[in-house]
């Protein structure tokens, strides 16, 4: 009677406590069953992109970690001279030697086509250990804090160096490489919209908590490295090319396949007449990648001349009706909403080319600065923070999709890593000139133009005379 009774009691409390559980953890199974459901959609699954778009995910969620933290401490914390001060020394500090070790990364990388997703790992768990690292000098914003940041960044950008690379070979079929490309970027971007407030959370509880927080996601990030498809690691298939330089001293790519003497597949090289050889340099990557880098560069720095220019500008001169914080959270808002835009529109582009892209989004995001120094307002500021997200994202999709196109795999990490190296400078250097321009709104948006039009004048007839003569590798847009 006993037993029965404890087999009749314990049965429909195991039931409940069954139940309660499965309801508990539904909105949390869902949401997983949902997000993996979107990643691997259209192929993406079976062709491994939506493993490298969840790690993408996870990448920006832990990046935006330590960019709250760091905000914090370098910006928010001090009156406005003394944040101009800490923000130039922070720049200093961090890109100078960045301009040094990034041009080795690339060719470091080259080195490592059987190691790429023991790199995108190495890049996760040094950025959780520098987290860490970090989380005792934030509180007081110490010079140690540096170079610390300075290992992030060189990090971040390794990571996103090899993400670019491998792309092309998680390609599903039927995919052009800015739709791919925007797949993944869309899921960094919503990851970095779900975390930002996560980690202003933690930075309520204390200043180190966002930085524990990005030590957990980035050991995560490292073990959901190595659930990447083998493939990422292999070089079966790879086909090399042999980059001349003529006695002009320009370069084309000269392709060469697997059927050569005695079976093998070439290789890359980039020489003079005579036999000697020469690095490759962004030069020799072809008309569309060259134009298309100026046109970023021009993008880049407008995006940083934004970033440091509205920040010091509103806090000062808040837009109209608003606190300073509301302000910031206006043009971060419209900013943020436009990339995001613009990232999902290049999901959506079917066959368009990307020297099309380049061009139309620079002659737009041209146009808004025009109208903004012109009619400056508190509706056009917003405007072309909008816009410039939006054509920023468009644009650095697109060249991506160059370099994934036109230039061969032996040299493509080095192509992104001193694309990238090129596109961070520009925006240090827009950043530079927002952080010592006069705090004057029409002033501020007459260089935004002009940092347009310097790219629009360098870059657009290039772009479209590319277009106009075609790709050779019409499977990719």
């Amino acid at each position: 009677m006993a037993a029965a009774r404890s087999s009749d009691g314990s049965g429909p409390l195991r039931r409940a406590g069954r139940a309660m559980g499965r309801a508990l953890r539904a909105p949390f199974t869902g949401t997983a069953r949902g997000i993996r459901k979107a990643t691997h959609a259209h192929g993406a699954g079976e062709s491994g992109l939506g493993k490298l778009i969840e790690l993408h995910a996870v990448n920006g969620a832990g990046d935006v970690m330590i960019t709250v933290a760091l905000a914090s401490t370098v910006f928010f914390s001090v009156p406005t001279d003394e944040a101009r001060g800490r923000v130039a020394l922070y720049l200093a500090v961090t890109m100078a030697p960045f301009t040094l070790l990034a041009p080795v990364v690339g060719p470091l990388l080259d080195r490592l086509p059987h190691g790429r997703r023991a790199a995108m790992a190495g890049a996760m768990f040094a950025r959780a250990v520098l987290a860490i690292t970090m989380s005792g000098a934030v509180a007081t914003g110490g010079l140690e804090l540096y170079p610390a940041a300075l290992g992030v960044l060189v990090c971040s950008k390794a990571y996103g160096v090899v993400r670019s690379a491998v792309v092309p070979r998680l390609l599903p079929p039927r995919f052009s490489l800015v739709k791919a490309n925007s797949r993944v970027t869309l899921a960094g971007l919503l990851a970095t919209g779900v975390a930002a407030p996560i980690g202003a959370g933690l930075q309520s509880i204390g200043s180190a908590w966002p930085l524990y927080g990005a030590c957990a996601i980035f050991l995560g990030g490292t073990v959901l490295a190595f659930t990447l498809p083998h493939k990422v690691d292999s070089a079966k298939g790879e086909r090399k090319a042999r980059l001349v330089v003529p006695h002009e001293e320009t370069a084309r790519p000269v392709a060469t396949g697997a059927g050569t003497k005695g079976g093998r597949s070439g290789s890359t090289r980039i020489g003079r007449r005579g036999g000697r050889e020469k690095p490759p340099g962004l030069r020799s990557v072809g008309p569309s990648v060259l134009h298309g880098l100026q046109a970023n560069a021009a993008h880049r720095a407008l995006s940083g001349f934004l970033i440091f220019f509205l920040a010091f500008l509103l806090r000062e001169h808040p837009l109209a009706g608003q606190s300073a914080a509301v302000s910031l959270g206006i043009v971060g808002v419209a900013a943020g909403t436009g990339n995001a835009c613009g990232t999902a529109v290049g999901s959506w582009l079917r066959a368009r080319g990307p020297e099309v892209i380049v061009a139309t989004v620079l002659g737009l995001a041209l146009g808004v600065a025009v109208l903004a120094a012109v009619f400056f307002s508190t509706l056009m500021v917003a405007a072309l923070a909008a816009v410039a997200g939006f054509t920023q994202a468009l644009s650095k999709l697109s060249l991506d999709a160059m370099i994934q196109r036109d230039v061969p795999e032996e040299v493509r990490t080095s192509a992104f890593a001193r694309s990238e190296t090129l596109l961070q400078m520009s925006w240090v250097v827009g950043g530079a000139i927002g952080i010592a321009l006069p705090l004057n709104g029409v002033l501020g948006m007459s260089v935004a133009a002009g940092l347009l039009a310097l790219g629009a004048a360098a870059s657009v007839r290039g772009l479209l005379g590319a277009a106009r003569r075609g790709s050779p590798h019409p499977r990719v847009a």
